[in-house]
């Protein structure tokens, strides 16, 4: 039933706009639209990340919870002639930070000073040098040659410390120390430029910076393995697989025998300078020894700043391989190559030369050693008496130019291709040698230096190893070997007849027997030497008196030379001695030399009964002092047994006058 209600004209107006309103459908289209948009973007966007670039995630999260190591391969062992190690490996333990994984950087280096006792400005300056180097996910390596002891606490407090880890990583070790260090140099971490040449390597890694050890880098350094971790949220590895196992480096065996070496080394007896020893027909070395020299150990964990001060500041240069790198003036050893020269131009060697102790050139005057002369000499006898006067003459009328030529032609002025970084080639002066370095013409007086091995001329020991090595197998120039399965190489041929090498080795022979190297003589063995000395500053004079050697300070002495051969039941060696400011070569390199030969061949009969007899005056001395000991010790006891019973003596009279003053005391007090 209808009921009205009142209501007012108000709402009637509004009832009737209400009616004929109509809804903005535009407005509603576009927010919908827009919600539609949202969602496709959402889903085009869903459809990107999961779908188009899912592979590429899934990846990535595979990489976060798998991580790759490299395997270190252990360096390749270096062993002498017999398989003595002479470079190996020992295990030792390192710290390294991965810095993905922790929290507080500045914190864990502290902690990893105050653990290791590395300065925090050193391990500070590596980290900052490293870091651009190494991934955050990759190990970077702050600590190195740890015992274990030291890797065993940290270890133990490394669950507090997200983000380090031990190591285990290979030391280069070598048991001989300084013996052999410039033959087998040393290793230590690659820097800059050699990670920059060698993509293989990283920091951390080890390579071989001077000796063998550089020469031999790659066969000796291996190839690493990797291995696969897969780690938890921390970084802490769950599980590990090995995807390419390591390749250890190659075994290499040298031609040095290690006990030769050490004979050599004792033979020299703290001196400065160097010894050689060499098989003429093969070139293989079978000593190279220099002194003094470094420890070669110091520098495989790293050497201190103190201790590189210490050798690089040190005046008798233990860091220069004195064998290959030191040129010094051959003195009279460069007489053998002359008196060869010689032959070769035509001078017959029965032509002789008077030697007055002087030579005249112009206003010049140039001495012999023997201020009195040698008078009449003959080529063989100049060798014999080491007479300068005899090869001024000769040097003269020959000239510097077929010098040079036929000093080349032996393998002077040039290197001698040994496998040793950074050998010298010597200086063989000419004409054209002084203009380019000098810019000045060439001088008669020095053509007549030059004969004797002084002016101008340098050469090195093993240059002269080689040199004497071509009279004994026919003229080769030979390459020097240190590894026993090299080949030999034959670098070039001296320019001289089979005759002129025989007059050489005669001439070596006599002067062993009865000249200036008879140091060397045995009854036992063909020897043949030549005996040098090498001025290093002009004679000084006392007065009119020519100063001797030991009247000179240390650094202005000659230097003494000694090129020998010697050969014993098939067996032949070339020994080259040069002891450094040491004066004659007979008396100061001789020594040197005869003590090699005596470990190469035993001593000689004559020495042997020396020792016999000295072992037996000993062996009667000693007996000797024991009998004396023991006469000496019967006559101190016999006084003492006599200073006993004396002192007993006095003793029981002094007891008997006491007991006859007593007995006195109570007669008189009885009464």
């Amino acid at each position: 039933m209808f009921k009205w209600r009142p209501h007012s004209k108000e709402q009637d107006v509004l009832s009737v706009e209400s009616d004929s309103y109509q809804a903005p459908t535009t407005g509603v289209w576009l927010i919908q639209g827009l919600i539609v948009l949202l969602f496709l973007t959402f889903i085009v966007r869903f459809w990107f990340l999961q779908v188009h670039l899912g592979e590429e995630f899934a990846r990535q999260a595979l990489a976060n919870r798998l991580r790759n190591e490299e395997i270190l391969a252990p360096r390749g062992r270096i062993v002498d002639v017999n398989g003595l190690p002479l470079a190996d490996n020992q295990i030792v333990y390192g710290l390294s930070l991965v810095r993905e994984d922790c929290d507080d950087i500045p914190a864990t280096l502290a902690q990893v000073a105050s653990w290791t006792d590395i300065p925090m400005e050193s391990l500070q300056a590596r980290y900052d040098h490293d870091k651009w180097r190494t991934q955050k996910f990759e190990p970077m390596l702050l600590a190195s040659d740890m015992s274990i002891e030291q890797a065993s606490r940290i270890e133990a407090q490394l669950v507090s410390w997200p983000g380090l880890e031990i190591v285990v990583r290979s030391k280069r070790r070598y048991p001989e120390h300084d013996i052999f260090a410039h033959v087998l140099g040393y290793v230590a971490e690659a820097n800059e430029k050699e990670m920059d040449a060698d993509s293989s390597l990283a920091l951390g890694d080890l390579v071989g910076k001077q000796g063998l050890e550089f020469s031999y880098e790659k066969e000796l350094r291996g190839q690493k393995g990797r291995n696969e971790m897969d780690v938890d949220a921390v970084g802490r590895a769950l599980e590990k697989r090995m995807l390419e196992a390591p390749r250890n480096g190659k075994e290499i065996r040298l031609t040095i025998d290690r006990n030769l070496q050490k004979a050599a080394w004792d033979a020299l007896n703290g001196e400065a300078g160097s010894v050689v020893v060499m098989e003429p027909e093969t070139g293989k070395i079978r000593a190279l020894v220099t002194a003094p020299a470094y420890d070669n150990n110091l520098f495989s964990g790293g050497i201190s700043h103190k201790n590189w001060e210490a050798l690089r500041l040190n005046p008798r240069f233990p860091l220069q391989n004195r064998v290959t790198q030191s040129m010094y003036p051959p003195g009279s050893v460069w007489k053998l190559m002359m008196a060869a020269m010689f032959l070769e131009e035509g001078i017959r060697p029965e032509e002789g030369v008077v030697c007055p102790g002087s030579y005249r050139m112009g206003n010049h005057v140039f001495r012999c050693w023997k201020h009195s002369g040698h008078g009449y000499m003959t080529m063989q006898q100049a060798l014999i008496n080491s007479c300068d006067v005899y090869f001024y003459y000769n040097a003269e009328k020959v000239g510097i130019d077929k010098i040079a030529r036929f000093a080349h032609a032996s393998g002077f002025g040039q290197p001698t291709g040994i496998d040793l970084p950074h050998e010298k080639g010597g200086v063989v002066p000419s004409r054209e040698w002084k203009m380019q370095r000098y810019g000045k013409a060439w001088l008669r007086g020095e053509t007549i230096n030059a004969s004797i091995g002084q002016g101008y001329t340098l050469v090195t020991p093993l240059q002269m190893a080689v040199n004497v090595a071509s009279f004994l197998n026919g003229g080769m120039v030979l390459k020097p070997l240190l590894r026993e399965d090299s080949p030999i190489e034959i670098r070039a041929l001296v320019p001289a007849k089979r005759e002129t090498l025989e007059f050489v080795l005669n001439a070596m022979r006599a002067t062993a027997s009865v000249g200036t190297a008879k140091v060397i003589k045995r009854p036992d063995a063909d020897m043949g030497g030549k005996t040098g000395s090498a001025q290093v500053v002009k004679l000084r004079m006392d007065g009119k008196r020519v100063m001797k050697a030991n009247e000179l300070p240390w650094e202005q002495r000659d230097h003494g030379w000694m090129a020998t051969w010697g050969r014993k039941e098939g067996k032949t060696y070339v020994v080259i001695a040069m002891v450094e400011h040491g004066g004659g070569g007979g008396s100061a390199a001789g020594p040197v030399a005869k003590k090699v030969y005596e470990h190469l061949f035993g001593y000689d009969p004559v020495r042997q009964r020396q020792i016999q007899i000295e072992k037996e005056r000993a062996q009667a001395a000693y007996l000797r002092e024991l009998l004396n000991a023991e006469r000496r010790q019967k006559a101190q006891f016999l006084q003492y047994q006599r200073q006993v019973q004396r002192e007993q003596a006095a003793a029981e009279r002094k007891k008997k006058q006491e007991e006859r003053e007593a007995a006195r005391r109570a007669k008189r007090e009885g009464r």
